[in-house]
């Protein structure tokens, strides 16, 4: 894992997602870091597991991060602080006042770690082109190179929930020190989620059993994702790369649209293959976690899509942002502002570039439109307009995701709608779909639907 700094953008968002799942599919860790852990779980004594753990977990982390693990241990001790301080209070019965102050230094303290690392550098550039349009003179050439820790977007928001609950009462605080930070640095949700709320796993960390039931059923689970990853997500990912690197002059429809549908498919292989991992990994060490996806491309709606996609990370937002927002309790007008604005930040906590906040508000738009009006989303329509209308909506959005750059986002768009032809092109469907690549694409396709589940059942 390299220590350079990763400049976010739209198109490194598949190398990140590598970045993080490389680590599970090294053969350092499936052929010696697991089998070697995995029996030393079940060795040492259940009082010694967490511990264990723990200790694994630092060292999985620092194996992709080295020096940045100390972020990561600040965090840890810096919330586990706060959350004591919030249980002392309400022992003590103080007001609203008081632990309304301790919150908002948890807040800000949870907040400064990720916008240092995330979004200071994108700000910088920011903040020094707007000063350069006024005629100040400035421009982003000074901006600080910082390296983006992996995983503190996730790190970051287990962090905020577990002092939301506290600070609401729904969790008591945890009063070792070990099982905090067992729960925040636990290695196989650590670096790209799923989001765990620490109620969900917290007599998990108290009290856990485990069976070959239970490895065995992880195993596959895992075994699942890995395959995700490696036989559909990474075979895809070469025409697609090949496609979004192409000049806008030398995009064809056909190539278009093979490096759209390609990367709709890669990413949700990527993302939900690390997740299938992720949980596959949890439970062979008795922990479970909820599920993250749930094959979002059979939606009928945006609004579907959402409670369908990274499951965890949009309840997140409901619970913390949008409800607390006032949700839809005061009035429509209210709701579609809270919508939008949850979804704004949606997009921003995917990366720091402008083009995250645009298809972060993509998204809230059609959700706002949803709302107020009738169309191909309405029940009654017809379920192929429905699918049909999901799915253009959510490629739009993807090719925002993932064009390097809104010029080349703008270019692809016309491409893909045949105002655009490539008299010489550098790439044709052919030479991008080989019959690897075509397996990989009919794989992508029956996969991404509820067909194998309904094939077990």
């Amino acid at each position: 894992m390299s220590d350079g700094c990763i400049v976010w953008g739209p198109a490194l968002f598949a190398g990140y997602l590598e970045a993080i799942t490389v680590l599970f599919t090294h053969p350092v860790f499936v052929f010696l870091f697991l089998p070697v852990l995995l029996l030393a779980h079940a060795l040492v004594p259940r009082r010694a597991r967490n511990g264990l753990l723990l200790g694994a977990s630092l060292l999985f982390y620092a194996w992709g991060e080295r020096v940045f693990v100390l972020v990561m241990l600040a965090s840890i001790a810096g919330n586990f602080g706060f959350g004591r301080w919030l249980g002392r209070l309400q022992e003590r019965g103080a007001g609203g006042r008081a632990r309304g102050v301790v919150l908002a230094l948890a807040v800000s303290f949870n907040l400064a770690l990720l916008f240092y690392f995330k979004y200071l550098g994108w700000a910088w550039e920011a903040l020094a082109g707007f000063a350069g349009q006024l005629g100040l003179g400035a421009d982003g050439s000074a901006a600080p190179s910082i390296h983006l820790p992996l995983g503190i977007s996730f790190l970051t928001f287990q962090a905020l929930s577990y002092i939301f609950d506290v600070y609401r009462r729904e969790e008591m605080p945890q009063r070792k020190l070990a099982p905090f930070a067992l729960y925040l640095s636990l290695f196989p949700q650590l670096i790209a989620g799923p989001i765990v709320r620490y109620g969900s796993i917290a007599r998990q960390l108290a009290h856990r059993t485990i069976g070959l039931h239970d490895v065995s059923e992880g195993a596959r689970r895992f075994l699942q994702g890995l395959a995700k990853k490696v036989l559909i997500a990474d075979v895809l990912a070469v025409p697609v790369d090949r496609v979004f690197e192409l000049p806008g002059d030398q995009l064809s429809f056909g190539v278009a649209w093979v490096g759209l549908i390609g990367y709709t498919l890669q990413l949700y292989f990527d993302f939900s293959g690390y997740s299938d991992m992720a949980i596959g990994l949890g439970q062979m060490f008795g922990f479970r976690f909820d599920e993250n996806f749930r094959h979002p491309y059979v939606a009928r709606s945006i609004t579907e899509f959402w409670r369908r996609w990274h499951i965890s990370l949009s309840t997140w937002f409901r619970d913390y942002v949008y409800i607390p927002f006032g949700g839809n309790r005061h009035g429509q007008a209210r709701t579609l502002v809270n919508l939008t604005a949850v979804f704004l930040l949606c997009g921003l906590w995917h990366g720091a570039a402008w083009s995250f906040v645009l298809w972060g508000a993509f998204h809230g738009a059609f959700l706002v439109i949803e709302r107020v009006s009738k169309g191909p989303w309405s029940a009654g329509a017809p379920r192929v307009l429905q699918h049909g209308y999901v799915l253009l909506v959510v490629m739009a959005g993807w090719l925002l995701f993932r064009a390097p750059t809104l010029e080349s986002a703008a270019a692809m768009s016309k491409a893909l709608l045949g105002f655009r032809g490539a008299p010489l092109p550098l790439e044709t469907v052919g030479t991008l779909v080989s019959a690897r690549v075509a397996i990989a694409f009919a794989a992508g396709v029956v996969f991404s639907m509820p067909i194998y589940p309904a094939l077990l059942r």
